[in-house]
């Protein structure tokens, strides 16, 4: 490690990661993302590149966006040292500091200021030896009796690195004002721009992204950048395949990023990607993490794996989740330092090399669910790893306001998963989704998911029947699906509880007994419990009037197993759904569910040689050419 001058460049330095600041459109909740501003230390923000610290004040740039993940930058990229340069005007001292992954911290060097009125350029270089298994690098800075205005921070290397050139691709269905945001925010940004050679934008909706008011202002900044495509409804995997069907057939970019619709956009972002990818030792797939859109200091997600023993996704080892940074900064979470390795990235932002897509083929037809985990899987197989980077990140809905494990989207949860794990599953995993299937089956039937079981049975099918209907079922699963649920009241919701009549048992009552039993013995005697109560008839009144109000998070089946009726809210409370007990209903779903998972198992060794064999055909390009070209 040496100071500003020991070291002398070999050519330009390239940024590789810009210090920025919050826009002006941005609430004061993000500002942790961006300055730790200690004590009563609060910077004037002039610019998004600028920021002046106040006198008397110490403030640290050991932030989210601005701190280096060095780390992931030693072991992913040829980039051996990095260079801090900065521009300072005023009077006080800048001072550098690393992390170990245990989250001690190390002073490397550090420099006087007083500019005397003019503007000083600085620069520090950092050797990424000591941060095999994790580490940060950051700046801080000091003021005495002025002020000190920091400009055009970044972070660069000497590497020539090869110029990319990069396409962006999202996909909407009716979030026409989330979608032209985003697309705004990217126009805005001429650095961005600079690398950005095509933004396609699949659009999906009943609700068209052209007749936005902002849409003309969104144009006439990304220019002929942007092209909008107008096709039918084919979920996540169909909109994401677009863009990549375009890539590259029709340009001639090096890399393809794709992002969701729903997302706050930090176009820096886009960039770290861009360069992490460009700097990498070998073509790696760059992802980034997803902060919480409505905590906006919260990071949600560090980064994910695959578990292949039970075939579900999951945090990556050692990965911090719902992270506040509004109360406790990155020097201070030592959880934070050291480096993860993570399987998949989801696509709500993700880069990925031409050379990448061009072997691997396009995602599978799976509408939504599974297909962005899958294609890493794919990847990785190939030799492709996926590296999801710190600083890159979007804001998107944290997944625990969705209602995705009960509502339509159970049907491709479950019917993907099969399908990933027949690609990829040894042929004993049978077993695990035998008892993952039944165990789930048992839970909903006693809280009275009756709509789930039925739309998880239909997945179950659909995924025995074979590889020879998925194309057709892009388009037509939903509405299938929906028209299903829709025979079953447990799906059909109302605004409120107030559009209900008053339960009949108090708050206390339904308390005792949400106490979840612990033991194995205590379990089982209450699901028996439960079961033998969920084939007597119901109590009089209680399908006209719930028992209990359940909000989600008590939506639990040792709770709703010992009711006849219930009100449950929705996860993101938009709404409320009153279960009833049926005897009946419950009879048959469980009758048929036992018939359906005993065929699972027997059929399993047949159904992977099947979808192994179709897999190749399923994401290739001409398969999807032949859907696009159809006009679905």
């Amino acid at each position: 490690m040496t100071e500003q001058g020991k070291s002398k460049p070999t050519g330009a330095p390239v940024a590789l990661q810009r210090v920025i600041l919050p826009r002006d459109s941005d609430p004061v909740d993000v500002r942790p993302l961006y300055l730790d501003e200690q004590g009563t230390a609060h910077c004037h923000v002039s610019s998004r590149t600028a920021v002046t610290v106040p006198a008397s004040a110490r403030v640290s740039f050991a932030s989210y966006f601005n701190a280096f993940p060095a780390s992931y930058w030693k072991r992913w990229t040829r980039v051996t040292e990095v260079l801090l340069r900065l521009d300072v005007r005023g009077g006080g001292r800048v001072d550098l500091y690393r992390s170990k992954p245990n989250g001690d911290q190390v002073h490397i060097t550090g420099q006087a200021v007083r500019t005397e009125g003019g503007v000083q350029s600085l620069e520090f270089r950092v050797g990424l030896a000591p941060f095999e298994d994790g580490g940060w690098i950051w700046f801080d800075v000091f003021t005495d009796d002025s002020t000190l205005e920091i400009a055009d921070a970044h972070w660069a290397t000497d590497l020539a690195l090869p110029a990319k050139k990069l396409s962006i691709g999202t996909t909407t269905f009716n979030r026409v004002d989330d979608c032209v945001a985003s697309l705004l925010a990217l126009g805005e940004d001429e650095a961005v721009l600079d690398v950005v050679s095509r933004v396609y934008v699949a659009d999906q909706g009943t609700k068209k992204i052209s007749g936005h008011p902002r849409f003309a202002e969104a144009k006439a900044l990304l220019g002929d950048r942007l092209e909008v495509i107008e096709q039918g409804n084919l979920g996540g995997s169909g909109g994401f395949s677009r863009a990549f069907y375009e890539s590259l057939e029709h340009s001639d970019v090096d890399q393809i990023l794709l992002m969701d619709d729903d997302i706050s956009l930090e176009p820096d972002s886009i960039l770290r990607a861009s360069r992490f990818a460009a700097a990498a030792t070998k073509p790696v797939i760059v992802g980034s993490q997803m902060l919480n859109l409505q905590a906006k200091a919260r990071l949600h997600s560090m980064g994910e794996v695959i578990d292949q023993g039970s075939f579900t996704w999951r945090a990556a080892p050692g990965a911090v989740t719902d992270h506040d940074f509004g109360t406790e900064s990155l020097r201070e979470t030592t959880e934070l330092h050291r480096r993860i390795e993570s399987s998949y990235n989801g696509w709500w932002m993700c880069l990925f090399p031409r050379e990448i897509v061009e072997e691997n083929g396009l995602p599978l037809p799976l509408f939504i669910k599974w297909d962005d985990a899958e294609y890493s899987m794919r990847a990785l197989a190939k030799g492709y790893p996926t590296v999801t980077l710190p600083g890159s990140a979007v804001w998107h809905m944290p997944w625990t306001d969705k209602n995705d494990n009960s509502d339509w989207t159970a049907y491709f949860h479950l019917r993907n998963r099969l399908i990933v794990a027949a690609l990829y599953a040894p042929v004993e995993h049978r077993r695990t989704l035998l008892k993952q299937g039944m165990r789930a089956t048992i839970r909903r039937l006693l809280s009275m998911e009756y709509s789930a079981v039925a739309i998880e049975l239909k997945a179950v099918e659909d995924f025995l029947a074979g590889p020879d209907r998925l194309f057709d079922l892009l388009g037509d699963s939903l509405p299938q699906v929906q028209q299903l649920r829709r025979g079953y009241t447990d799906a059909q919701t109302l605004p409120s509880a107030g559009e209900f009549p008053p339960p009949t048992l108090d708050a206390v009552h339904a308390e005792a007994m949400l106490r979840p039993p612990v033991h194995p013995l205590k379990i089982t005697a209450q699901a028996s419990k439960a079961v033998l109560h969920n084939l007597r008839a119901p109590d009089t009144g209680a399908s006209e009037r719930p028992q209990v109000n359940v909000p989600a998070g008590s939506a639990l089946w040792f709770l709703l197993g010992n009711l006849d009726s219930a009100t449950v809210s929705n996860p993101d409370g938009s709404g409320v759904a009153f279960r009833r007990r049926d005897p009946k209903v419950f009879r048959e779903l469980a009758k048929r569910s036992a018939a359906t998972y005993r065929r699972l198992v027997a059929e399993w060794p047949a159904a992977q040689q099947t979808w192994r064999a179709a897999q190749p055909e399923l994401t290739s390009v001409e398969s999807w050419r032949k859907v696009f070209e159809n006009g679905k």
